[in-house]
Formats: C-alpha cells, sequence, structure tokens
C-alpha cells in the first residue's frame, strides 16, 4: 500500500512552507527562456536583425511558460495534497489569500504602469504605436485586468504589448480559483479525473455562453464564438498544471514502482536526449504540444526535486537567487527590453554592428531585468510576503531533503 510521504522521518519546523531544492533552479530556466524569446521578438518588432523566426526561439516562449505551469500545478498539489493529509482539511480562504499576496502587488503594478505609465514615455514605446492604449475599449479591457482576467482581456480585446504576459498570471489564477476545491473533496484519483471531466463540460458551456454575449466585441482576428473558445483553451492550458500536480501525487503517495524507474540514470539522460532531440528538430503534437512536453517537464522535476541521485543538479547560489526573483524577471522584462533597444538606438546608435548591438541589448536587457526583479523581490515582494506568513499553518511543516532522503530506497 502507498503511504504519504510526510512520513515521521521527515523534519518539522516551525512554518507551513515546502520547500524542495533545485526548482529556484527550474523557474531560473523558465523566465530565462522566457526572456531570450521576447528579446528576440522585440528586435523584430523593431525591424533589427533578429532570429525570432528560427523554431527553438519562437517555441521558448511557450516552453518556458509551460514549464512555470507544470512547475506551479507541482507544487501547489504539493502543497494542498500536505496540508489535506496533516489537518484533514484545507483552509481554501487562507490559500487565496496567499496566493492573492504572491502574486497581486506585482501584477497590479505592471497592468497600471503599462495602461497608465509606460504609453507617456517615449523609451517604453514600441517600434509601432500599440493599438490597445487608450483606445475605444480602454476601460472594458482594464476592467478585466482589474478582475485578474488578463487572457479573457486578451482574447476580447487584445492586451497592450508590455503587460501581454500576464495572460499567463490569469491561467493561473483561474487554476489556482478551482484546484483547492477539487484537492479538497477528491479522496481518490478517480474522483480527481470525475470532477475534471465534470468541470471540463461546464466550462466550455460558459465558454460559449460568454463568448456569445461579447461577440459584437471581438477582434477581427479572432472571429467566431467557437473561434474565441478554441482560443481560449489554447492559452488556459489547465492540463499542464494537472501533469504536474501528477507528479506531486507520485512523490507525495512515492509511488515506488514508477519512481524507482523514473529515478534510474539511465532512464533520465534516455527521456532528457529524447527530449533535446524533439526540442531541435520541433516535433509538435498539434493541439496538445504543450501538454506533450508538459510530460518531460514533469519527469524533469520530479527528479531533479525528489531524486538524491539526478543528473541534474540546480542547486547553486547565483541560481538560486535567480529563480527566487524570477518572478519580478517574467513581470518586468519585456518593459526593459524595450527600453534597452531604446536606450541604444537614441544614446549610443543605431548604426551599430549586429554582434555589438547583441552584446549591448542582451547585456542590458537582462542586466536591468535583473536588477530591478532583485530591488522588487527587497522592496515590494518581501513585506508582501511577511503578511502572507500570517495565513499559513504554524504547527509543522515539510522538509523536502529529508523526504529526499526517505525516498532514496527507492533507488
Amino acid at each position: 500500500m502507498s503511504t504519504p510521504s510526510a512520513t515521521p522521518s521527515v523534519n518539522r519546523s516551525l512554518t507551513s512552507s515546502v520547500y524542495f531544492p533545485n526548482l529556484n533552479g527550474v523557474r531560473f530556466i523558465a523566465c530565462s527562456l522566457v526572456l531570450i524569446h521576447h528579446i528576440e521578438q522585440v528586435k523584430q518588432s523593431f525591424h533589427l536583425t533578429n532570429g525570432y523566426d528560427f523554431h527553438l526561439i519562437k517555441n521558448m516562449g511557450k516552453l518556458g511558460v509551460g514549464l512555470f505551469f507544470v512547475l506551479s500545478g507541482f507544487l501547489i498539489t504539493y502543497l494542498l495534497l500536505t496540508e489535506k493529509g496533516r489537518h484533514r482539511n484545507i483552509d481554501i480562504r487562507s490559500f487565496y489569500v496567499r496566493r492573492a499576496l504572491r502574486i497581486w502587488p506585482l501584477y497590479y503594478l505592471i497592468v497600471g504602469l503599462s495602461c497608465f505609465v509606460f504609453p507617456t514615455l517615449p523609451l517604453f514605446r514600441e517600434a509601432s504605436p500599440d493599438p490597445y492604449y487608450f483606445d475605444a475599449d480602454f476601460f472594458s479591457r482594464l476592467g478585466l485586468f482589474s478582475v485578474v482576467l488578463p487572457n479573457i482581456a486578451m482574447i476580447v480585446y487584445g492586451s497592450p504589448y508590455l503587460c501581454a504576459q500576464t495572460w499567463s498570471i490569469g491561467v493561473e489564477e483561474q487554476f489556482y480559483l478551482l484546484w483547492p476545491w477539487i484537492i479538497k473533496r477528491s479522496h481518490k484519483v478517480n474522483d480527481l479525473l470525475v470532477t475534471l471531466a465534470i468541470f471540463g463540460a461546464v466550462l466550455v458551456g460558459v465558454l460559449y455562453g460568454a463568448a456569445a454575449l461579447v461577440s459584437q466585441h471581438l477582434r477581427p482576428n479572432i472571429g467566431s464564438v467557437k473561434d474565441v473558445v478554441v482560443f481560449f483553451f489554447g492559452q488556459f492550458r489547465i492540463l499542464t498544471m494537472v501533469i504536474g500536480g501528477a507528479g506531486a501525487y507520485l512523490i507525495y503517495y512515492r509511488k515506488e514502482s514508477v519512481l524507482r524507474v523514473m529515478f534510474r540514470p539511465i532512464v533520465q539522460y534516455a527521456v532528457y536526449a529524447t527530449l533535446l532531440l524533439m526540442l531541435l528538430t520541433n516535433v509538435s503534437v498539434p493541439g496538445v504540444n504543450l501538454e506533450f512536453y508538459g510530460l518531460f517537464f514533469c519527469f524533469f522535476i520530479v527528479n531533479v526535486a525528489a531524486n538524491p541521485r539526478s543528473v541534474v543538479r540546480l542547486e547553486q547560489p547565483v541560481v538560486n537567487y535567480l529563480g527566487k526573483v524570477s518572478y519580478g524577471i517574467y513581470i518586468y522584462h519585456t518593459a526593459l527590453v524595450v527600453l534597452s533597444v531604446n536606450l541604444i538606438h537614441t544614446y549610443i546608435g543605431r548604426d551599430l554592428s549586429a554582434p555589438l548591438f547583441n552584446v549591448l541589448l542582451y547585456g542590458g536587457s537582462v542586466g536591468s531585468t535583473i536588477l530591478v526583479a532583485a530591488l522588487s523581490y527587497q522592496y515590494l515582494e518581501k513585506p508582501f510576503l511577511r503578511i502572507k506568513k500570517r495565513f499559513e499553518h504554524q504547527d509543522g511543516s515539510v522538509d523536502t531533503p529529508a523526504t529526499r532522503s526517505a525516498v532514496a530506497t527507492l533507488n
């Protein structure tokens, strides 16, 4: 019989936080993929020599976000399972408050800056005027952003470019809204699958109804109500987060027959080589491409988080810190890439060689993004994180390095 990994061998402290090694490194990898993707995208928008159409660069953005989604599903599911196992209940109100305190401050900051401040500053303007600043749909769009529905705003009205990346925040928030209820009410895997099927059917119906109501406001390139629903599910990749949740189930319930195979070094090398080959050759699975790669991401996350024999190790001080501030990197990077291009053009020149321009752009974009993210983490995020601790259970926590030793016998 499988038993939860929260065994007596687990070391407990005075907070309810769960720490997995290497996962800050995973965050860093994910935000790096998105950052490189957007640097090349911005270069293309400024009609500069770029590599955006190279399939690896073009796919980096979605794959980076997909990795974020799988990681979110993994961590949130493990936290919820731990809370449910320890307290026989999930305090959903406190869960919502913790998520809001972590996500909303930076989210509302970048939305406010992108809607009201950046449009007035020449150095933050893209090469072509953004059609979604101060247009006829400004207040309708702003209303959706205000209730943390940026993915819906993007579908119906379009998004200002400098906060367009927040669509994924909306997806995660919608996942957080429903997932604790599913975990709380599901006592078996079959319960979980039935709940997801019912939710999916209801969601499709609701979307068709909502899309019909706003069909007169749709952007010309979106088209019919059916197109809206298809486009929504193209962005609302909840299954990638469910895949991450499946990884958390494997570890929490110590599914030894599966983990033994996953943790073998030869299996790790084979899976990573297959993933690399597919990325290099641009293998794509229509309709479920992100979910397909999400299976590989889940394998990767489970190994680096819980396998003491993982062939990939990311627990390095610099990488760990960059992963810690990765939310800020993700939120601010697009604006700072545009700023870097405009600063180079304004104060250095437009006739630079491509290698020199790339050195300046990548150095300026990456350096300024890390600096702003670090300052944001220290002075904006940390105060909210301290408040967030008040909504955590104060009677013990899982120390995942100890959990790793608990599953080491699987190897």
